[in-house]
């Protein structure tokens, strides 16, 4: 039940029709699926990333997941999913999640544009930024988990120091 009674507005763009412009702009590969869904390949530090936005008209929001190449065997499972918890312990926003289907790990958020509210560009650069830097800033802590026998709780303290500069 709403708290407040309002009509959404009418859009003047719909909010995938940035996101496309951002992803010619970057020159990043994207596939526009349908009207409410845009897939797109960005290259990250450690690897390629999924990432897809998807348009939820019934809540008005703008979600992002984005995923890697990185698919948890059974066996694993209750060790990447401790680290997830880990890891979302820290985020302030956004999360880490396993999708149940394809036992692949993502990262998921969602901008609330409600009452037809319009979604900049550098909203939606800001969403990239922030799903492909967290995945970036964890991808070794999954691997370290996944093929180096590393603990959850030292797999994270592992990839959470800063380094300053590049060898």
């Amino acid at each position: 039940m709403s708290l407040i009674d309002t009509q959404s507005e009418e859009r003047s763009e719909h909010p995938l029709d940035t996101v496309e412009r951002l992803a010619h702009l970057n020159d990043w590969s994207f596939e526009r699926s349908g009207d409410d869904e845009i897939a797109v390949k960005v290259e990250g530090r450690w690897t390629s990333y999924d990432v897809a936005f998807t348009w939820l008209e019934g809540i008005e929001a703008l979600h992002v997941a984005c995923a890697f190449d990185l698919k948890i065997p059974e066996r694993k499972r209750i060790e990447i999913a401790d680290l997830m918890t880990r890891i979302n312990e820290q985020l302030w926003v956004g999360h880490f999640d396993m999708w149940s289907e394809t036992d692949v790990v993502m990262f998921r958020h969602s901008l609330m544009l409600t009452g037809g509210a319009a979604v900049t560009d550098n909203q939606c650069d800001a969403l990239m930024n922030l799903s492909v830097d967290t995945c970036d800033r964890h991808y070794q802590a999954f691997q370290f988990v996944m093929w180096s026998g590393k603990s959850p709780v030292d797999a994270l303290a592992a990839t959470m120091f800063e380094t300053v500069g590049e060898a």
